[in-house]
Parts: C-alpha cells; sequence; structure tokens
C-alpha cells in the first residue's frame, strides 16, 4: 500500500508537470503567432498607407501638369471659357492613368474624381480637390484629397488669352513682345496715346517678386525697381486677376490676384494707360512716365508709384 501511493503520488505530480508544459507551450505557441499576425498587420497597414501617400503626392505633380497644358492650349489659339471645367478634364484624365499604373504596381483598386479647382488667398497656388478611394485586400480609404499647387514657373496666359496669337504677340527669349498689338488694342478702345505700347515687353513666365513690402521698389535711387523688370517679377495684387482667370483672358477678377508690369520702350512723354497688366487690359486708367527722359521708364498712376515707392523724376 505505501509503494501503491508512492506510485500514485508520483504519477499524478507526473502528469501535472505534462499538463503545464503543454499549457505553456500551448500560451507561447499562441503568443509567437499574435505576434507574427500583428507585425503582418502592422506591415500591411505601412504598405497601405506609402501607396496613399504616393499617390496624394502623384495629385500634386499632376495637377501642375494640367495647368501647364491648359496654359499651353492658350498658347495654341484655343479659347478657354471656363477653366475650371478643363482643369478637372485634364486632371481626371491623368489620374485614370495613375489609377491603371498603381493597380500594376501595388495591386490596388484607385477610384478618383477632381471635385474642384479653386483660387486661393494666395495668387501663386491654385487648389486642386480630389476625392480618392482606394482598396487593397482588407484595407479601405475614402478621403477628400486637398493640393494647393504652384504656379510659380508656369507661363503667364494673359497676353495670349486677351489678345490671341493673331495678334502679333511673339516670343522673344524669356519675355512676350506685344509688336503693335497694345497699340491696336488702345487705339480700338479710343485710349490715350496708344503709340506709347508699340514693341512693349511683359515676363513669359511667373515669378514672384522677393522685394516685399513693395514699396522697397524705389529704393537705391530706384535700381531695385530695374532689378525687378529685368528679373520679370510679379507682384501680389488685389486688383489684378488670378491664374484661373488670367486662362479665361480676364484682366481682373473677384479673386484675389497677381500684376505684372508691360514695359513700354519707346521716346513718347505723352500720358497714357498706366502700365500695370490689369490697367492696361481692363480698368483704363491714366499714368505718366517717371522718367520723361528714359525710353524705358514706366507709366504709372499715383497709387502705383506709392505702392512701389516711385516718384516722378521732372
Amino acid at each position: 500500500m505505501k509503494i501503491d501511493s508512492n506510485g500514485n503520488l508520483i504519477l499524478g505530480t507526473t502528469v501535472i508537470l505534462i499538463t503545464t508544459l503543454l499549457l505553456v507551450a500551448i500560451i507561447v505557441f499562441t503568443t509567437v503567432n499574435y505576434i507574427d499576425n500583428e507585425n503582418i498587420d502592422s506591415q500591411e497597414n505601412d504598405n497601405f498607407k506609402y501607396i496613399i501617400d504616393d499617390y496624394s503626392n502623384n495629385i500634386e505633380v499632376l495637377g501642375r501638369d494640367s495647368l501647364y497644358d491648359a496654359c499651353e492650349k492658350v498658347y495654341h489659339t484655343y479659347k478657354l471659357l471656363d477653366s475650371e471645367d478643363q482643369l478637372k478634364k485634364n486632371l481626371n484624365k491623368k489620374l485614370s492613368s495613375k489609377n491603371e499604373e498603381f493597380k500594376e504596381k501595388y495591386d490596388a483598386d484607385i477610384s478618383s474624381e477632381v471635385l474642384s479647382v479653386e483660387s486661393t488667398d494666395s495668387p501663386w497656388k491654385v487648389l486642386f480637390k480630389v476625392k480618392l478611394n482606394v482598396k487593397k485586400n482588407s484595407n479601405r480609404f475614402s478621403k477628400i484629397i486637398e493640393k494647393n499647387v504652384s504656379i510659380e514657373g508656369l507661363k503667364d496666359p494673359l497676353p495670349l488669352a486677351k489678345l490671341s496669337v493673331a495678334s502679333g504677340v511673339f516670343y522673344q527669349g524669356d519675355k512676350l513682345n506685344y509688336k503693335n498689338a497694345l497699340t491696336r488694342y488702345l487705339k480700338i478702345r479710343n485710349l490715350d496715346s496708344p503709340l506709347s505700347y508699340a514693341f512693349a515687353t511683359t515676363p513669359l513666365y511667373i515669378k514672384k517678386c522677393p522685394y516685399d513690402p513693395y514699396i522697397h521698389h524705389g529704393d537705391r535711387n530706384g535700381e531695385v525697381m530695374k532689378d525687378c523688370l529685368k528679373q520679370g517679377f510679379f507682384h501680389e495684387s488685389a486688383d489684378g486677376s488670378c491664374y484661373l482667370c488670367r486662362l479665361e483672358g480676364k484682366g481682373k477678377c473677384p479673386h484675389y490676384g497677381m500684376e505684372v508690369f508691360i514695359q513700354p520702350h519707346t521716346p513718347l512723354v505723352n500720358d497714357s494707360i498706366s502700365c500695370s497688366d490689369h490697367v492696361v487690359f481692363s480698368d483704363h486708367y491714366p499714368g505718366q512716365k517717371i522718367d520723361k527722359l528714359d525710353i524705358d521708364s514706366l507709366i504709372l498712376d499715383s497709387s502705383h508709384r506709392k505702392k512701389y515707392g516711385l516718384y516722378y523724376n521732372d
């Protein structure tokens, strides 16, 4: 009986030890498997997030390409009546190709729709809003993506949208030369001294002026302004037109826009239209030469002279 009792004790202890070891093994296996699954889920989430970020960055790039394409249409005599609609079409077409590319590259199902293209508080940016839906395995993403796209470095569409290529405006390096187009434009409207704008020039590409506040253009006896004209800088202006409206040939608009100087090259000293582009193409109020002895002198009204710190050289 004693031996038998000891035998039962040893057997019971062995069973308990084996059961405990089995439980420990099961717990360890379950924990390891859970950690592995967590790592897989985390990796999938990271990959999915990368796809979304990659696509979102492409919206900004393709948005700028869409702006470029719209401007090129204007430069090839195409009249844009609704720039927002044209830009939506441009970007939707590009995004459709990008969706196919991402399907092949990442095996992700993507649908997209451009909801709007808008002017912003900054004349140097255009806002694109895109409804984006992405699906890959069990992951889902749906959101409206907003991207502010820079217009700096793009061509200014306003001169060609307003006058057309047929008017005789032509490229000259990084400038547009109006030839006799502005003279005819001013003469038709019975505006003062149209010959003052024969062969006037304006910058071809949009570049934001770094001389801010603008009153410093008058510094160093006007040397700052001379550099500004040489570099072809554009300026913020509540009276000027935004990029979307410039695509439509509007000299001014209700949005916060920009202005650039149309620079005369004439020995004439007659008063004429002030040379800010929104004045020439829309407002039509008079100005005078800043320096009557300089054939390249700007023709400005008093408010623009004050804005840029410039004064008459009488």
